[in-house]
């Protein structure tokens, strides 16, 4: 079967939080590993302000810097999905914000064959409300909540004011996750209608 027929279902689980926020997503394995950091963006949601990275073993995946050059670190932008997978990895991690340090676990959880019918990549499920940028990692994070879910708790106002409004821990944003998703799989077929017209042209 070839490889953009088939998707991958991860779970995403965010480390060091309990309970456990994660999310369940549905990936094309013909993704590069920079959508699947779109993807996770857009599941959690974060807001993308920072770095990210991938790792496999010792072998790390990113944005490379041409004036840092790293023999460990390979593009994120041409390493496929697939390519993981294929080879047989079921489990990898994705750092993003070296500062706050937000280190996820992403599980292989079934492979199959896509539905011609669905947009992918798309939200499936998850649960808890992902951490604000910048709070400060997950000490940071577990300050914040403290605050915010306690009425009389001296700090609440003030971290609500920096939030920017409520914040409900046990209450994904679901309609926000389900447009940043539609949007990211509006682009890919964009993309890939471009790239089918271009190859049919060049016939």
């Amino acid at each position: 079967m070839p490889e953009p027929s088939r998707i991958a279902r991860l779970r995403i689980s965010l480390d060091d939080t309990a309970p456990v926020i994660w999310r369940t997503v549905e990936v094309p394995l013909s993704a590069s590993l920079k959508l699947l950091h779109e993807v996770i963006q857009a599941a959690m949601p974060f807001q993308d302000y920072h770095l990210f990275q991938f790792r496999e073993g010792a072998v790390r995946y990113a944005i490379p810097d041409p004036h840092w050059p790293d023999g460990n670190t390979r593009s994120a932008k041409t390493t496929k999905l697939g390519a993981l997978i294929d080879r047989g990895t079921t489990a990898f991690a994705y750092t993003y914000d070296f500062g706050d340090n937000w280190q996820h676990t992403i599980t292989v959880e079934e492979v199959g064959p896509a539905d011609p019918e669905v947009a992918y990549p798309r939200f499936l499920d998850g649960e808890r409300r992902a951490p604000p940028e910048d709070v400060g990692g997950t000490m940071g994070f577990e300050e914040f909540l403290e605050a915010v879910t306690k009425p009389r708790h001296r700090e609440r106002k003030r971290m609500l004011d920096w939030y920017g409004g409520p914040f409900d821990p046990g209450v994904i944003d679901q309609e926000t996750i389900e447009a940043a998703m539609a949007k990211l799989a509006r682009r890919r077929a964009i993309g890939q209608a471009a790239f089918a017209k271009s190859r049919s042209q060049g016939a």
